[in-house]
């Protein structure tokens, strides 16, 4: 195969398109999966049973699907990581396989941006369209909704749930879930408001984000009761606000499973 760079080291086995290319002192599992026009640029580790969709592009350094930091579930062989097609994952970008309390798989989403050193834990779940900076890292079992943004050097605990075009400014820790459409920073994360900028970009109109607006102030920032009861109360005033009810869905969900909300000053 002529996109076999000679120092390349392909473990028996492995699945590799034709078209993909792999770079100097790349290191394939025998388990890997590599698909179509993936190109690993140099020194590169595959590790384990690891699947990378057609049209992503891997930067030197980066080792994907090594063994999880779970201790006793380091060197499961049913692990797995799996990613979607058209990702960027740039230098020393690492991402783990997963344990048996998540049937053992790490779940990357397509179109997604992985920046100078961030780090997907095992067990995480991220959606497509997603961006994480450079040193943005999170812990196991995260998930991060589609469009989700983090900033440069933002931590995430394990177990929470960051929603979909959510934005995490840099340097900020997250302990607890953060709603849909949120924009959260803080050393220790405050919840601030909407992406009204990401919103637009992503081609809102004005009238639903002026609309989600209002029903954010009036959930997480109002006079009338406690929050359980203003989100009572918005379910039926919002019902035709398409990005509240997935707001509330998404706090239903979090509350269902007793898990903290993130909450506004």
């Amino acid at each position: 195969m002529t996109n076999i760079h000679p120092t390349a080291v392909i473990e028996e086995g492995a699945q590799i398109a034709a078209s993909a290319k792999i770079g100097p002192m790349c290191w394939i599992s025998s388990r890997a999966k590599i698909g179509e026009n993936v190109q690993l640029l140099g020194r590169v580790s595959v590790l384990g049973d690891t699947t990378i969709g057609e049209g992503t592009i891997v930067f030197p350094g980066a080792v994907l699907g090594a063994g999880p930091q779970d201790h006793g579930n380091e060197f499961k062989q049913e692990a797995k990581l799996i990613i979607g097609k058209r990702n960027i994952i740039r230098e020393n970008v690492t991402m783990h396989a997963g344990t048996p309390k998540e049937h053992f798989t790490t779940t990357v989403g397509d179109d997604c941006m992985f920046m100078v050193n961030s780090h997907v834990a095992h067990d995480c779940v991220i959606g497509n369209g997603v961006i994480m900076t450079n040193n943005a890292v999170i812990g196991g079992h995260v998930r991060l909704g589609d469009g989700a943004i983090l900033g440069g050097n933002c931590a995430v605990h394990q177990f929470c749930r960051i929603g979909k075009k959510a934005m995490i400014g840099g340097l900020t820790g997250i302990d607890r879930d953060v709603i849909p459409y949120a924009i959260v920073n803080g050393a220790l994360g405050k919840l601030r408001g909407l992406n009204v900028v990401g919103l637009k970009r992503s081609g809102y109109d004005e009238h639903t984000i002026k609309a989600a607006t209002r029903a954010f102030m009036f959930i997480f920032k109002g006079k009338e009761g406690v929050f359980k009861e203003r989100l009572e109360l918005a379910r039926e005033k919002f019902k035709d606000n398409e990005m509240v009810m997935e707001q509330i869905k998404f706090i239903d969900e979090g509350l269902n499973g007793r898990r903290k909300v993130m909450m506004a000053d």
